[in-house]
């Protein structure tokens, strides 16, 4: 389900370059996390047993079975490199989970160029 108001992603190459990022899941390299502390410890305590492999493979699965993707202009300076970030509001374990990532890949598009950073995760 998309939260109100925010644009799921539409643009047919940034979607053809995230799909082939999540493609990827099983190779270092293609999707990576950047979390800070505070997400770390909301994984290990909220998602029993649940590891970042684990999440790149839901991350992989939610999406291929047609899951929204959300589609947010950048306007937060720290991510300025950014022109957009991604966000996937999905169940895992019963619980309603946002993922927010940020899309690195280059125009025009090159098949396994694409990588995913993924930047939080917390309940939604």
């Amino acid at each position: 389900m998309r939260a109100p108001a925010v644009p799921p992603l539409t643009d047919s190459t940034r979607l053809l370059a995230y799909k082939d990022a999540l493609g990827n899941w099983r190779i270092t390299g293609f999707v990576e996390f950047e979390l800070t502390e505070e997400a770390h410890r909301w994984v290990r305590r909220e998602l029993n047993g649940v590891d970042l492999n684990s999440l790149r493979r839901v991350m992989h699965d939610y999406v291929m079975a047609g899951g929204e993707i959300d589609e947010v202009k950048e306007t937060r300076p720290e991510w300025t490199q950014y022109e957009y970030h991604h966000d996937l509001r999905l169940t895992i374990q019963d619980k309603a989970v946002y993922i927010e990532t940020r899309l690195c890949y280059r125009e025009p598009f090159i098949q396994d160029e694409a990588s995913i950073l993924v930047v939080n995760i917390h309940e939604r």
